[in-house]
């Protein structure tokens, strides 16, 4: 599945076989967020992480900053 752009954000959703793979998964974003200093809104339940990504600093809208830090997470999986 790509990244879907609906109501200003980049929205993806990733399963994973288990919690343990999912939330190893957020700690690897975690860094990469980190580093790009672009954090992303995002929801885990059990082994499912759900990102809807936009730039707060330019009103709440899809930038550049969020394609390249959704191409970093599609690189993880």
């Amino acid at each position: 599945m790509d990244w879907k752009e609906e109501d200003n954000k980049l929205k993806k959703t990733f399963r994973f076989n288990d919690f343990l793979e999912a939330f190893g998964f957020m700690s690897r974003v975690a860094i990469i967020a980190e580093k790009m200093n672009h954090h992303p809104n995002w929801s885990n339940v059990y082994n499912t992480v759900s990102f809807e990504l936009n730039t707060h600093d330019a009103g709440d809208v899809v930038t550049d900053k969020d394609h390249k830090l959704a191409e970093e997470i599609d690189k993880l999986v």
